[in-house]
């Protein structure tokens, strides 16, 4: 069983990085918010993870081939309602920070650019990182299709980077979320004292 202290601090620590992550009263439509950036897509192999920074965390896809994306995404609309054409249009930060709230995502397929919002992509750089045997690119690929839809979703414990790494390496592990747990186990012992 878990610490109830250290569940409490870890999701008061998830809120505040979300909340310090995102835009949450931007005024913009999706498009008006994000920079106009064009992406090689020729320099992408199916079954590769493709990162973007963001403020404070870095998202993941694996490439599907043909300028298509297999992302998790959290998205308030997919506890509200099964309207795919409105599911499937880019998501919003708003939705997004609401999606995390309410712990709901879905592993969905978007276009490089709407993947990528803006910011420039690395290429397999978890390969690296981690130091980890990938698995074959098709298989990769196949087991993100495999998992599209709705699922649950925790900033800390079942993320994006949680997905591209079970797809790449068999194992769901987070090294990012790994360092906020870290963190907040500290910070759970000093508030105990």
């Amino acid at each position: 069983m878990k610490n109830p202290m250290l569940e409490a601090v870890s999701l008061v620590l998830e809120k505040l990085l979300l909340i310090s992550n995102f835009k949450l009263f931007s005024s913009g439509t999706p498009d008006e918010n994000k920079a106009r950036t064009t992406y090689s897509v020729n320099s992408f192999l199916r079954g590769d993870v493709l990162e973007v920074p963001r403020t404070n965390f870095t998202h993941y896809g694996i490439y599907l081939g043909d300028n298509r994306v297999a992302h998790m995404m959290p998205d308030i609309l997919l506890a509200l309602t099964d309207d795919k054409g409105l599911t499937q249009k880019v998501v919003s930060n708003k939705r997004l920070v609401l999606g995390v709230i309410v712990k709901v995502a879905s592993i969905r397929v978007d276009t490089v650019e709407d993947f990528a919002y803006g910011a420039d992509i690395l290429v397999n750089h978890l390969d690296k990182s981690l130091k980890k045997k990938a698995l074959l690119n098709e298989e990769v690929a196949q087991r993100a299709e495999k998992l599209l839809g709705t699922t649950s979703y925790s900033l800390l414990w079942n993320n994006c980077e949680h997905f591209v790494t079970y797809c790449r390496f068999g194992t769901a592990i987070s090294p990012q979320s790994d360092k906020v747990r870290r963190v907040t186990r500290r910070w759970a012992r000093f508030v105990r004292m």
